[in-house]
């Protein structure tokens, strides 16, 4: 099979495309918008594409000359922005979108929703969108202001007292929430296509850069496993996610956000004993699953890899977007 893995420059992209090169019963090719993405370097020359921006008109028709062209069976996106515009598409693609439904990509792309649609099922901090009335709302001090969509932690805001909360004003584009106090981690989670969840794998976020957690430890929780995978039933998942939680001050795992594609830390994961990319490559081709995929604890500190190649093999961006490998 041929597979096609997008976002070749982040670490997602990077960790799925070194998951599946091991398997001998794939060709694995790489896209990205930046011919400086690492991710790219580690596919032979000819498997390596650049296309637009996830935000342009051109992209998704991009993908699907792509899909006609190379004769690709699975399309695996790592790339939040894509996601929606992808799955939207999901039937004039020409190949399997391995990715959640578009009704759940909406839930968990808009974290008002999301804690709506959890409501009631699994502790969800007191959420509402930044109104009037929630600024005159009685809120135990500092709350957290943040975007209502978006990855990582943009736009993310410790707010103090209500003057400052008054101050930012009526957005409702921003959420605000009750401050959890307690540790987080976060749960790699993959659901079959019958939305039983097959393996769900703790981890903590030790140490973070730029929203991506570069060390850690994944632990056997039952409360944080079986928190995770009420999230995954209550948003119909099918596939891969991440489910990002925190204890509250009575020990309870509370709902964060939840992302819907592969985590930048999946290494950690597939060393655990699960490989979620494999899982969705098997899934997509309609494969038999394992009922339950078990993983051990370890730990994990990273380190930046370098990528040497010849300087006439770097894919210009300014080339087609199909253009093949070299110039």
């Amino acid at each position: 099979m041929r597979v096609l893995v997008t976002g070749a420059g982040g670490p997602a992209g990077v960790a799925v495309i070194r998951s599946l090169l091991a398997r001998d019963d794939l060709e694995v090719f790489a896209t990205d918008m930046d011919g400086w993405a690492s991710g790219l370097y580690l596919v032979p020359a000819e498997r390596r594409r650049l296309v637009p921006r996830a935000d342009e008109e051109g992209f998704v028709d991009a993908v699907r000359e792509l899909v006609a062209s190379e004769g690709v069976d699975i399309i695996v996106s790592t790339v939040d922005a894509e996601l929606r515009p992808l799955a939207q598409r999901r039937a004039e693609l020409g190949a399997v979108l391995a990715a959640p439904s578009l009704e759940t990509l909406e839930v968990c792309l808009d974290k008002w929703m999301l804690a709506q649609r959890c409501e009631g099922r699994l502790r969800v901090p007191t959420t509402r969108v930044l109104t009037a009335e929630a600024i005159a709302a009685d809120w135990d001090f500092p709350v957290i202001v943040k975007p209502r969509s978006g990855a990582g932690s943009r736009g993310v805001r410790l707010v103090v007292d209500r003057r400052e909360l008054e101050a930012i004003g009526a957005d409702e584009s921003l959420i605000v929430q009750e401050n959890l106090t307690g540790e987080e981690f976060s749960v790699d989670v993959f659901a079959g296509a019958d939305g039983r969840v097959i393996a769900a794998v703790p981890r903590s976020r030790a140490r973070v850069d730029s929203g991506v957690s570069i060390a850690g430890y994944t632990v056997h929780a039952p409360d944080l496993e079986s928190t995770a995978a009420a999230v995954a039933e209550a948003i119909g998942l099918v596939g891969v996610a991440n489910v990002q939680l925190r204890y509250d001050r009575s020990g309870v795992p509370a709902l964060l956000e939840v992302n819907p594609r592969f985590p930048g830390a999946m290494p950690l994961t597939i060393a655990a004993g699960v490989d979620m990319p494999s899982l969705a490559i098997d899934l997509a081709s309609g494969r038999p699953l394992p009922t339950t995929v078990p993983f051990r604890e370890l730990a994990n500190v990273r380190y930046l890899e370098d990528v040497f190649l010849d300087r006439a093999e770097v894919l210009r961006t300014d080339h087609a977007h199909l253009g093949a490998g070299g110039s």
